[in-house]
């Protein structure tokens, strides 16, 4: 009977270290995405604060204040995205996820630019044109990270169920 007991808080003390593990590198991965996602927003940003407002520093500086606010964020959106069940693999998935990280992502561009310039204008040009260029460039970093299989929260494997015990056996 002890030993009955004994197996069974094993068993279940793996299947929560499994647990634990499994969502340890669902934040991982949802911590490498965000980093190698800000990246190339942040190439995006400089480039386009750049080109619109003429001035290397205030380019740089709303970059790199981007960085900071967009990764927090970004794991947000992830953290938030990962509670939706409904087709994780489809194509139609990665383009609602590209524009409601857009929508968050260009207001914090925009309230950035503004504080950074002054200037409602360029704060308007910069957020439209990351607009534009962002959502594909989302599109395409969503779908590269889908052949990732590391860190990928799935549906977890069911258990077995063991078979009744029959009324008839000898260990009843």
């Amino acid at each position: 009977m002890e030993a009955g007991r004994r197996a069974d808080r094993a068993k279940g003390g793996a299947a929560l270290a499994a647990v634990i593990l499994r969502d340890a590198d669902g934040h991982a991965r949802a911590v490498v995405k965000g980093i190698s996602w800000r990246i190339i927003g942040t190439l995006d940003t400089f480039l386009w604060s750049l080109l619109i407002t003429k001035q290397a520093f205030s380019a740089g500086s709303i970059a790199s204040l981007e960085t900071v606010t967009k990764i927090a964020l970004f794991y947000g959106h992830e953290r938030a995205w990962r509670l939706v069940d409904w087709a994780p693999n489809a194509h139609v998935r990665s383009i609602i996820k590209a524009v409601t990280w857009r929508l968050v992502g260009s207001l914090d561009t925009f309230m950035l630019s503004l504080l950074v310039t002054g200037s409602a204008k360029y704060a308007v040009s910069i957020a439209t044109a990351e607009a534009l260029t962002k959502i594909v460039l989302y599109y395409l970093h969503e779908r590269a990270w889908r052949l990732v299989k590391w860190g990928r929260l799935e549906a977890p494997p069911q258990p077995e169920i063991a078979p009744a015990a029959s009324a008839a056996s000898p260990h009843a």
